[in-house]
């Protein structure tokens, strides 16, 4: 399936490498590079070469690389490039090109094991972490004085049953699990406030420390609201059809049980409004009044708001006053950033000042579009309520806590 995988920083040069059946020339990745110099913010997730077939993804300033020879289901393999960029920051706590440097040795490692002549082999966290020890200080200097590795000299006892996601033996004094449900609005809304479309892109991610081999079952007060899902495997798949109930024994430690979309044609109440005033002729002075409130949080406090405005590319200069948070102005790219923080309801968050277009502008190439990002947590946008969540098997000491927070949305407003 996958040949080869190259990691790629910023610059365009590959710093890491790693061949699981024939050895690729690096030079394959002169195609990707091209696209991303082209288009920076438009790479094509699959580009066809000659010989070769290039999938890709980008995160946290490094782009990785997949290269296969044949035909593939392309999701398969973006998703693998997702889990591996997901096991870097468990293990490292983030995946930067320095981070990876450091752990040249450790990175090697986690890429043997997760796959295996080139088909994905073992990629749950609590099973690598039994084949692969995190590194720390103690254990660097240990295995520098003694010559050995972080690998394990034994097979993980889960990869030997019937369920290869969940180490046995797992003990724990207090047994707990948790819950996170979190929603991302993507939604766009017109000059008058009206709601053009929307969806809800929604994750289920779990902590979950309980003895021995748990099984849940999770339901749901509404499931239709779901028009597409995708589950770990630990979920059977069967009873979500039948019953719309998910039936698992879970991983031990954190991982994400489902991922689900609500489409445009269900109704999305949008948590937050802006009320904008942008007036401009070509060779005058402007304009530029943005303010930002809560609509409807049903108590809830709306956080980490964020407003970032592409400008025309005739705009020279932008000066502003805020009554909260801090705004900057890249005149290379035109973009307004606007951090506002938390938003207080007893004062609403303004922005207002002049724009300057450059001298000798006759045209106003377009409106500008304003992309806004924040927080609300414990608030489901979706309306999404859990019925009951059950534990069978053991018996178990009951649950420290079991929270569902809504963690971040985003939307655009048109202008």
């Amino acid at each position: 399936m996958i040949h080869s995988l190259f990691i790629i920083n910023s610059s365009g040069d590959v710093f890491l490498e790693k061949h699981w059946r024939s050895v690729v020339s690096r030079s394959v990745c002169d195609y990707f590079i091209e696209a991303q110099r082209s288009s920076p913010l438009d790479v094509p997730p699959v580009i066809a070469t000659p010989h070769h077939y290039l999938v890709t993804i980008q995160r946290g300033g490094i782009s990785m690389v997949g290269v296969c020879k044949q035909e593939f289901p392309p999701l398969f393999v973006i998703e693998f490039l997702h889990r591996v960029v997901d096991t870097f920051e468990d293990y490292f706590s983030e995946c930067t090109e320095s981070i990876i440097k450091e752990n040249y040795v450790v990175v090697y490692e986690l890429l043997d094991e997760m796959l295996d002549n080139g088909y994905p082999l073992a990629t749950e966290s609590n099973i690598l972490k039994e084949l692969i020890k995190p590194p720390n200080i103690l254990r660097t200097i240990a295995n520098t004085v003694t010559g050995k590795s972080n690998v394990s000299g034994t097979l993980p006892s889960g990869q030997l049953s019937a369920i290869p996601w969940r180490r046995s033996g797992v003990k724990y004094t207090n047994n707990e699990a948790y819950f996170d449900i979190i929603e991302e609005v993507d939604a766009i809304i017109d000059k008058s406030g009206q709601t053009v479309c929307a969806e809800i892109l929604g994750y289920i991610d779990c902590c979950i420390k309980l003895s021995g081999m748990p099984d849940l079952t999770l339901s749901f007060m509404n499931p239709r609201l779901f028009d597409d899902v995708s589950f770990h495997p630990c979920v059977r798949f069967k009873r979500w059809e039948s019953e719309r109930i998910l039936s698992f024994v879970p991983p031990d430690g954190n991982f994400r049980l489902m991922s689900y979309h609500i489409g445009s044609q269900s109704v999305v109440a949008i948590p937050i409004y802006v009320r904008h005033s942008l007036n401009f002729k070509a060779g005058e002075q402007g304009k530029l009044d943005i303010t930002v409130g809560p609509r409807t949080t049903l108590g809830r406090t709306v956080e980490s708001v964020k407003l970032e405005i592409q400008m025309p590319k005739c705009i020279s200069n932008c000066l502003l006053t805020t009554t909260q948070g801090k705004y900057s102005f890249d005149s290379v790219t035109k973009i307004l950033h606007w951090d506002v923080g938390r938003i207080d309801v007893t004062k609403l968050p303004n922005i207002r000042g002049t724009i300057s277009p450059a001298s000798g502008t006759t045209v106003i190439e377009s409106n500008p579009s304003i992309n806004v990002q924040f927080t609300i947590s414990q608030l489901a946008v979706s309306g999404l309520k859990v019925n009951r969540l059950d534990m069978y098997g053991e018996r178990y000491k009951p649950f420290k806590g079991v929270k569902y927070v809504t963690k971040a949305g985003k939307f655009q407003i048109r202008m």
